[in-house]
C-alpha cells in the first residue's frame, strides 16, 4: 500500500511538471510557426495527452482486461468533459469561439453516436476497428485542409482573438520550444503510468471490479494529463488550448484508441456499457452543443457538469 502511495505521488509531480512544460512549449510553439493556438491544441496536445489511454488500453485488452480498456476510453471521455472542461470553468469561464470549433463538436457527437452503434452489438470487433481508424484519417485530412481554408477566411479576426485573449506568445528559439514540448508529453505519460500502476492496485485490494477500475481510476488516472494541461492553461487564460485539448482528446480516444484497440484485440461490450455508460458519454458530449454555443462556459455551468460527473462516478460505484 506505501509503494503503492509513492507511485501515486510521483505520478502526480510528474503531470504538474509535464502539463507545465506542455502549455508553455505548445503556446509559444504555435507563436513561433505562426500556427493557431487552436490548432495545436487539437493535434499536438490532443493526441500527446492522450498517449496514457493508449498504452493502458492496450495492455489492458492484450491480458485480457477488456472491461478496463473499454472502461478507460468511456470513462475518460466523460471525465474530459464533465469533470476537466467543468473544472478549468470554475477557475475561469472559458470562452468558446464557435467558428472555430463547430465542426470538432460536432464530429464529437458523431463519432459518440458511432461508437453507442458499434458497440450495440455487444463487441468493438476489428471491422469496427478499420471504420474507427479510417474515420480519424479522414477526419485529419479534412481539418488539414478546412483548417488552411479557414484561417485565410478569418485570418485577421483570428489575430486579433488571439491577440485579445493572450494567445500569442513571445517568439522564441523553435528549437528549445519543440524540446519542451516533447519533455512535457514525455513526463505527462510517465507520470500519469505512475498514478494509474499505483491506483490500480490500491483499487483492486480493496475488491473493486475491473469495470469500475476502468470507468474511474483509471480513466481519471489516464485523463490528468488533460486535466493538468487544461488547469494550467485556465490560470494562463488559453482558452483556445483548454477546448482543443478536451475536444480533441475526446475525438483521439474513440476513433484511434478505441480503433487501434479493436483491430489488436476485440473489445467485448458488457451490457452495462451499451445500457449506462455509453448513453452518458453521449449525454455529455450533446451537452457541449448548448455550451459552445453561448460563447462562454460560465463558472455556474462548470460547476454543474463537476458534479454531473461526481453523480455518474457515485452511481457507478454503486450500481
Amino acid at each position: 500500500m506505501l509503494l503503492n502511495g509513492i507511485s501515486i505521488l510521483i505520478g502526480l509531480i510528474g503531470l504538474l511538471v509535464g502539463g507545465n512544460l506542455l502549455v508553455k512549449g505548445a503556446a509559444r510553439l504555435a507563436s513561433a510557426l505562426g500556427v493557431s493556438a487552436l490548432i495545436i491544441g487539437l493535434t499536438v496536445i490532443a493526441l500527446g495527452t492522450s498517449a496514457p489511454e493508449l498504452i493502458v488500453s492496450l495492455n489492458a485488452a492484450l491480458n485480457a482486461s477488456s472491461d478496463v480498456a473499454l472502461g478507460n476510453v468511456i470513462g475518460s471521455n466523460i471525465a474530459n468533459i464533465g469533470l476537466i472542461l467543468g473544472i478549468s470553468a470554475i477557475i475561469t469561464p472559458v470562452v468558446v469561439e464557435w467558428r472555430l470549433v463547430r465542426r470538432e463538436i460536432v464530429v464529437v457527437i458523431a463519432v459518440s453516436l458511432l461508437a453507442f452503434a458499434l458497440a450495440s452489438d455487444g463487441e468493438i470487433g476489428r471491422l469496427d476497428g478499420v471504420i474507427l481508424s479510417a474515420g480519424f484519417f479522414a477526419y485529419t485530412i479534412t481539418v488539414y485542409r478546412g483548417g488552411q481554408r479557414d484561417r485565410r477566411e478569418i485570418e485577421p479576426e483570428l489575430l486579433q482573438y488571439e491577440t485579445e485573449q493572450r494567445l500569442i506568445e513571445p517568439r522564441g528559439d523553435t528549437r528549445i520550444e519543440i524540446v519542451k514540448v516533447i519533455a512535457g508529453l514525455a513526463l505527462l505519460i510517465v507520470g500519469a503510468n505512475f498514478l494509474v500502476n499505483g491506483a490500480v492496485s490500491i483499487a483492486r485490494e480493496i475488491g473493486v471490479s475491473d469495470l469500475i477500475i476502468g470507468l474511474t481510476v483509471v480513466a481519471v488516472g489516464t485523463s490528468l494529463p488533460e486535466l493538468a494541461t487544461c488547469v494550467i492553461a485556465a490560470r494562463r487564460g488559453e482558452h483556445n488550448i483548454i477546448v482543443g485539448s478536451v475536444v480533441g482528446s475526446n475525438i483521439s480516444n474513440l476513433m484511434v484508441i478505441l480503433g487501434i484497440v479493436a483491430l489488436v484485440q476485440p473489445i467485448p461490450v458488457a451490457l452495462k456499457s451499451v445500457q449506462i455508460d455509453l448513453p452518458v458519454m453521449l449525454a455529455f458530449a450533446l451537452v457541449l452543443l448548448p455550451l459552445a454555443l453561448r460563447g462562454t462556459i460560465r463558472r455556474v455551468f462548470g460547476a454543474a457538469l463537476v458534479v454531473g460527473y461526481a453523480v455518474f462516478v457515485v452511481f457507478s460505484f454503486a450500481a
